[in-house]
């Protein structure tokens, strides 16, 4: 049985924040806390906060505005995070909200219908409870049949969903699964860490994996793929049920690693990702390319993961062997910022419509676990 990538789907928060307005709140925030604490900055007991800027947002990662579901609180110097309002149990969750919004989308675009659908995976790295799974619930705001369950590899998880959805349907499982990756990343990030507070937006992708024989004509061909993992703590969000902070434990105001309420949030060693990531990630394109018969430049686009421009460009220039071309490894960070597993899903559903027949590409996602994953796909139809 051959899977193909029939659709995907996009969902993106009405509100954006610009570096500029980021930078407002944190800098007010930063001459709030150094104000407050100027004695013991004076005795030395403790260092001053730096102010950022939106150039220092830029050139470390290349972003420039992120979109958000919740843009006052965090613009707010006095609560610095999003605040989403807690719904009834007998109300749909807002994680299977926007799930649903970007799956009705992928749907859409392939003729398909709900109840076409065997199988829902969400796959994401904010899962906002253990149990029952959100995928279910997605399953059943849908009205799609079969089964559906979770899964969490961090930033690889839809290529990881991927993956997973051809061996349901190589198993005979399924011919129609509907992978979705809800992010509301905004919600784990410390926006009083002035070397991550940039980071994180929110959004919603969707890719409907199918058996070739219900797909429809025009479809993407999984000519095959690469999963790799290796266990590192450079990226961490420590934040579970068995764990979490006392109200009064206050560590956002620690150094970086302090524990409390900073442990369980994202916190990352970005130098030690930057040197370790990017040789794994282009060894795995390289040698995968070479296991499928691919000449690396003979891909039309490459759709990275969308964290850091300055890693997608060392990606690119390792596997082609010359400094990249923008348009060949499109870059949707500088508007929607790092959005987790649907990063790469959002460049491959903005820039692969000029595509012509037998033309092939790579989606590429990496990031926490280590983990990393790779589909080729060949343009059909």
């Amino acid at each position: 049985m051959t899977s193909v990538i029939s659709a995907t789907g996009l969902w993106t928060p009405e509100n954006s924040i610009s570096n500029e307005e980021l930078v407002e709140s944190f800098n007010a925030y930063v001459d709030k806390w150094n104000a407050e604490n100027a004695a013991e900055i004076e005795s030395g007991e403790k260092l001053p906060l730096s102010h950022s800027s939106a150039e220092f947002i830029f050139k470390a990662s290349g972003i420039k505005s992120r979109f958000v579901i919740s843009k006052g609180p965090i613009l707010d110097p006095d609560t610095m995070a999003p605040r989403i309002p807690a719904r009834e149990n007998s109300e749909p969750s807002i994680l299977a909200e926007i799930a649903v919004h970007a799956a009705k989308d992928a749907l859409s675009k392939a003729g398909r219908k709900p109840e076409d659908v065997d199988a829902v995976i969400v796959a994401c790295s904010n899962i906002q409870r253990g149990y029952p799974a959100v995928a279910v619930e997605v399953q059943d705001l849908l009205g799609a049949g079969g089964f559906a369950f979770d899964m969490n590899v961090a930033c690889s998880s839809a290529t990881f969903g991927i993956e997973t959805a051809r061996g349901l349907i190589a198993g005979g499982q399924a011919k129609s699964v509907l992978v979705v990756n809800p992010e509301i990343c905004t919600a784990h990030l410390n926006f009083k860490d002035r070397d991550a507070h940039f980071i994180f937006g929110d959004v919603a992708t969707a890719i409907l994996v199918e058996d070739k024989s219900v797909a429809p004509k025009a479809h993407w061909e999984v000519m095959g793929s690469k999963l790799v993992t290796k266990f590192s703590n450079n990226i961490r969000n420590n934040f579970g049920f068995l764990n979490h902070a006392a109200p009064e434990d206050d560590g956002f105001h620690g150094e970086r690693g302090q524990k409390g309420l900073t442990d369980k949030l994202f916190v990352q060693n970005g130098r030690s990702v930057f040197k370790e990531v990017v040789p794994m990630v282009a060894k795995m394109i390289t040698e995968e390319c070479a296991a499928n018969g691919i000449d690396p430049n003979e891909l039309k686009r490459m759709w990275l993961h969308q964290a850091n421009i300055n890693m997608n460009l060392l990606i690119a220039k390792k596997v082609l062997g010359k400094e990249m071309d923008l348009e060949q490894a499109p870059v949707v960070l500088d508007e929607y910022a790092n959005t987790s597993s649907a990063g790469s899903i959002i460049a491959f559903n903005q820039y692969s419509d000029d595509f012509a027949p037998g033309e092939t590409g790579l989606i590429c996602s990496f990031g926490a676990g280590y983990s990393a994953g790779a589909v080729f796909v060949r343009k059909v139809g």
